[in-house]
């Protein structure tokens, strides 16, 4: 630092204290740049993975902005030789002014170090859903999903989200635990139709749907249950019988994978439609109105 600091002052028109700090602090951004680029040409072309490649250039951009921090901030207070001082001093010169930021600093090691949710993942933070993308400093960015699109599929939307949000609002993980959502298919049929009929003929598209997920569910909720208290007895699809005005309401509860939900209910739905054609004791209810003449 002295060597720099000796070079600075044989420029002409700075040997002012303000211009030599200036000039320091630029240098020293300008050095770290500098090295952050020459070690993501090296590093990450070298790295085929995308999340590997994701993580090291995420992980490397923040040890070189706290390094820049540590450092800027020791040419501005140099008579602050202890780390441990200088970070108090600024640290209670900021609290009150930058509440939020520090809120959401906060919440940015929370997420690093508890892990409720990663690149990649699906969640819902309050009223917001989609799949994380990125995780900063300061806030996360997810790929909306839902609002005026439904079957949680995606808007094309990025929604970014304060990290100290996770502190405040309910967070809900799609993918935590085991990769699969329980998803139900209300079917109404008329009064008059043959229900029980009706009912087996849900039961056996449902068990057909869920016959290649089932080992794969057992498989995660085993793993899943060494962390969480996750149990289900039964992971086979079921229909469920209900009564409404309009008819008897049929409903199809079956396990699906996160992100195939929609996937899965048009095929359901597409076996429903060409299985009950064939039978003309069932017919899909909708609602009606009745009239009835007195002495008729």
């Amino acid at each position: 630092m002295l060597f720099i600091e000796n070079l600075i002052k044989q420029i002409p028109y700075l040997d002012s204290p303000i211009m030599l700090k200036i000039m320091k602090s630029i240098l020293f951004i300008v050095i770290l740049w500098l090295i952050k680029l020459i070690m993501n040409n090296v590093v990450l072309k070298r790295i085929k993975d995308l999340k590997t490649h994701y993580q090291w250039r995420k992980i490397s951009n923040t040890v070189i902005v706290i390094i820049g921090f540590v450092i800027v901030g020791r040419v501005w207070y140099e008579g602050v030789q202890s780390i441990a001082t200088y970070l108090g001093l600024v640290s209670a010169g900021i609290a009150i002014a930058l509440k939020d930021l520090i809120a959401n600093f906060a919440g940015w090691i929370y997420i690093l170090s508890r892990k409720p949710f990663e690149v990649g993942e699906r969640i819902q933070l309050g009223k917001h859903a989609g799949d994380v993308i990125d995780i900063s400093v300061f806030d996360i960015s997810l790929l909306e999903i839902g609002n005026w699109v439904e079957a949680d599929q995606s808007t094309g939307r990025i929604v970014n989200i304060p990290n100290g949000k996770i502190f405040t609002e309910d967070l809900s993980n799609y993918d935590k635990g085991f990769k699969f959502i329980w998803n139900e298919i209300r079917v109404l049929i008329t009064f008059e139709s043959n229900w029980q009929k009706a009912k087996q003929i849900l039961l056996d598209i449902a068990d057909t749907k869920g016959e290649h997920i089932t080992a794969a569910i057992e498989r995660q909720i085993k793993r899943a249950a060494r962390k969480y208290m996750i149990y289900y007895k039964n992971l086979t699809p079921i229909v469920y019988t209900d009564v409404k005005d309009s008819g008897i309401q049929l409903t199809i509860r079956h396990l699906s994978e996160t992100r195939k939900r929609r996937g899965d209910t048009q095929a359901i739905w597409e076996d429903i439609l060409l299985e009950f054609a064939k039978h003309d004791d069932i017919d899909l209810a909708y609602p009606t109105t009745r009239f009835y003449k007195l002495g008729e």
